[in-house]
């Protein structure tokens, strides 16, 4: 159950880095939303991450949670931001990946 909250709350923390990303060129009411949508994903994302850890050994559970939100954040960059594609940045992202699933496994 742990495990779940930990992949809940790294989407949190993709989440708070799209409103991020979206707060660039805001203004008005549109960048109190976006704001506000930070700073709720922020608070889950880190309590989420509290409570995984109270069984999930913090080596473990603050590498995992980093690491979905950076793959998420470079994927939500990609498909929603138009940032560039190109092999390396796949590759390292692999990298990532595996990496977390290997802290997983052992």
């Amino acid at each position: 159950m742990n495990w779940l909250i930990l992949i809940i709350a790294g989407l949190f923390e993709v989440g708070f880095t799209f409103c991020l990303g979206k707060l660039r060129g805001a203004s008005g009411a549109e960048f109190y939303l976006w704001i506000s949508g930070f700073i709720i994903c922020i608070i889950l994302s880190m309590s989420l991450l509290a409570k995984a850890a109270h069984t999930i050994p913090l080596g473990t559970a603050y590498p995992v949670w980093t690491g979905i939100g950076a793959v998420g954040t470079v994927i939500v960059g990609i498909l929603v931001f138009h940032e560039p594609v190109s092999f390396l940045r796949l590759f390292f992202i692999a990298t990532l990946i595996i990496s977390v699933i290997g802290l997983k496994m052992v």
